[in-house]
């Protein structure tokens, strides 16, 4: 054993100290995530043309015309967090913020504090018992008597600058939005086009125009920001849809085939929903869908139910148990017979609820009680003028908001369906995976924006009110890829984007230090694991590469293939038609298959006439010749053959 150790030790020896070991990143964190944050709209102009990447993995594309990178809202909301405490104006009235509620703003108060209420003039006389102090007046009054006498300018009152209670003021900062940070989850050759993040906000799954799903765990992942698994659920169809389940054991893929997958969390298969006959012309015969699915949801409670929707113009409701058939199909309601395809469907909170979203522009939902049939219980005929990608019920289940290619976004009331509550136009959608997503307290609600030919904005998340209807925020993303798929992780306070173009895709994650949990905060300040002991390897030296069989380039089997093409028999070759006439039963274009006839005719010798004769002609032309010197039928029947009697003729018959 203790030759062993030495010799350890002097392999140990060897190497440097720090070598091999698994050491925490002594990089401070304000400087990690420094390296993430954001570029404003003016530094972007200045470096328009420059790309930048950070340490953890986050690339800044070149910006060729500027872009809004971030609002005035949310610029004076980063300042009021590297500053905590406000700094008055001139006038020695306190900053105000431009995201605070309406209410709040309103209990800002501008001039001196107004005095308590036992300071009062000696000629105003109090009648009756005294007023009772409020909640602030109180505050005020202990801390005087803690600081004693108030120099300087006045103190802004707790209700300019938070709320009241210190519960208030974790919800309100837990629900800003975080922009001012961001990391991009790459490995994708195409766009992004679906997203789904688990409920604990551990694991991410990205799908793509590429085929593939790739999976991200946030407590495995460092700073290089690497999916640890990549699935092709099958083979030349696009990922259209992700969704986890309530329990985040298993999820739901949907691709453009007309099978949807099941996965566990590792991503193994657990199986594929079966397809339908599609010689059945009654789609509700069928065992599932016939044609390519478009989108697919989890039951936000229960754990054995998915919903999907399908190009065959039908939404099915399958049980995760039972693999083989359904349990429930929907046809929509059509203005006209025929298939229209369902491009969109969604449950709202409670699953009691499902939306469609139809081709022909139409809004439809129905109601999950008993003895209910395809008949929709809400009808909207002509929601949007195009085919609709997006649809998010609220929590309440009052508002419904959809996203359409005609590109606007539009707010629904569900008591009155007959127009809706706002409109939101010059939003370009190009993808018909473009989704509309809530923030955590439903205040906001976002959406993303394409690239267009001769756009210079770029693509974008915009933020909206939910209580104002109107724009809050608009957030640059990237300004050659569209922003496909978005989300808002509650638990995380963190946004996801999906964004791509024809070469590349990724998952953009925008968050920021001071509000934001777990998630992206752990893995960017995770170093990379360096090098151990146990890792290293002598590589093999090769010197003649070539002779081995394993290095030689394989030969070229052009000439090959060209040589089996002219074969007639290995390459299948079909006869060439004959063309031109021929001589002694033989039929060629050379008029003779033999050299020698071929050379006879040439010099003139053999002469074809029977070509240009009459048939008739060269037969009578022997015909007496045959009469005077029969040779073969005539003279065996001459002894016995009787004179030939002909019928006489007659001229009346003949007349007639």
């Amino acid at each position: 054993m203790e030759d062993e150790s030495e010799i350890y030790d002097g392999i140990r020896a060897q190497f440097p100290l720090k070598f091999g070991k698994q050491t925490k990143s002594h990089t401070p964190l304000e400087q990690i995530h420094s390296s993430t944050r954001r570029t404003s709209a003016t530094d972007d102009k200045v470096s328009s043309s420059s790309s930048s990447s950070s340490a953890a993995g986050t690339s800044k594309s070149s910006n060729d015309k500027p872009f809004p990178s971030l609002s005035s809202s949310s610029k004076a909301w980063l300042q009021s967090l590297k500053n905590p405490n406000p700094n008055p104006n001139r006038d020695g009235t306190p900053e105000v913020d431009p995201i605070r509620s309406s209410s709040q703003q309103a209990d800002v108060v501008i001039g001196p504090p107004r005095p308590p209420p036992h300071q009062v003039d000696s000629e105003d006389v109090m009648i009756g018992p005294p007023r009772p102090q409020t909640a602030n007046e109180e505050e005020d009054d202990d801390n005087d008597d803690d600081d004693g006498p108030l120099i300087g300018p006045p103190r802004p009152p707790p209700g300019s600058v938070d709320s009241d209670s210190e519960d208030d003021e974790e919800g309100e900062d837990q629900y800003r939005i975080p922009l001012s940070n961001e990391i991009v989850l790459k490995g994708h050759t195409k766009i992004a086009a679906a997203v789904a993040v688990d409920h604990s906000g551990s694991r991410v799954l990205s799908g793509s125009y590429d085929y593939t799903v790739r999976m991200y765990d946030f407590q495995g992942m460092n700073a290089n920001l690497q999916s640890f698994r990549q699935l092709e659920p099958f083979e030349g169809h696009q990922v259209r849809s992700l969704s986890w389940s309530p329990t985040s054991d298993r999820f739901l893929c949907v691709t453009g085939s007309a099978q949807a997958k099941i996965y566990d969390r590792d991503g193994l298969t657990l199986g594929e929903f079966v397809k339908g006959d599609m010689y059945i012309r009654d789609l509700k015969n069928t065992k599932g869908h016939i044609s390519g699915l478009t989108c697919g949801e989890w039951h936000p409670k229960a754990k054995e139910t998915i919903l999907t929707s399908s190009e065959d113009g039908s939404l099915r409701i399958w049980d995760v148990n039972d693999f083989k058939s359904q349990k429930q199909v929907i046809k929509p309601k059509l203005s006209r017979p025929g298939r229209v395809p369902v491009t969109t469907c969604a449950w709202d909170r409670e699953g009691k609820c499902i939306a469609g979203g139809i081709g022909d522009g139409s809004i439809q939902i129905w109601n999950i009680k008993p003895g209910w049939g395809s008949r929709p219980d809400i009808h909207v005929p002509h929601g949007h003028s195009d085919e609709i990608t997006g649809i998010n019920f609220s929590s309440d289940g009052r508002i419904l908001l959809s996203r359409s290619f005609d590109g606007s976004l539009k707010v629904w009331d569900l008591r009155h369906v007959k127009e809706p509550l706002r409109v939101f136009d010059d939003l370009p959608n190009h993808y018909a995976q473009t989704n509309i997503a809530f923030s955590p307290d439903e205040q906001l609600f976002l959406t993303g924006t394409s690239v267009e030919r001769d756009s210079t904005t770029g693509g974008l998340l915009c933020f909206y009110d939910r209580v104002k209807l109107e724009l809050v925020s608009r957030v640059g993303i990237s300004p050659t890829c569209s922003v496909v798929q978005c989300a808002w992780h509650p638990r995380l306070n963190q946004v996801f984007a999906t964004a791509g173009d024809k070469h590349q895709g990724g998952t953009h994650i925008l968050y920021d230090p001071t509000i934001s949990q777990r998630g992206a905060l752990v893995c960017v300040a995770r170093a990379p694991r360096k090098k151990s002991v146990d890792d290293f390897q002598i590589e093999p030296v090769i010197h003649n590469p070539h002779a081995l069989p394993l290095f030689r380039d394989q030969p070229s089997r052009k000439r090959q293939r060209e040589k089996i093409l002219k074969d007639p028999l290995k390459s299948h070759k079909p006869e060439l038609p004959i063309t031109g006439p021929g001589h002694g039963g033989r039929v060629g274009s050379t008029k003779g298959s033999l050299l020698t006839q071929y050379l006879l005719k040439q010099g003139g010798l053999i002469k074809e006439t029977w070509m240009e004769e009459d048939p008739r002609e060269a037969i009578l032309k022997y015909a007496d010749v045959a009469e005077k010197d029969p040779k073969f039928i005539a003279p065996a029947y001459a002894q016995t053959q009787p004179a030939p009697v002909f019928a006489k003729s007659d001229s009346e018959e003949e007349d007639k």
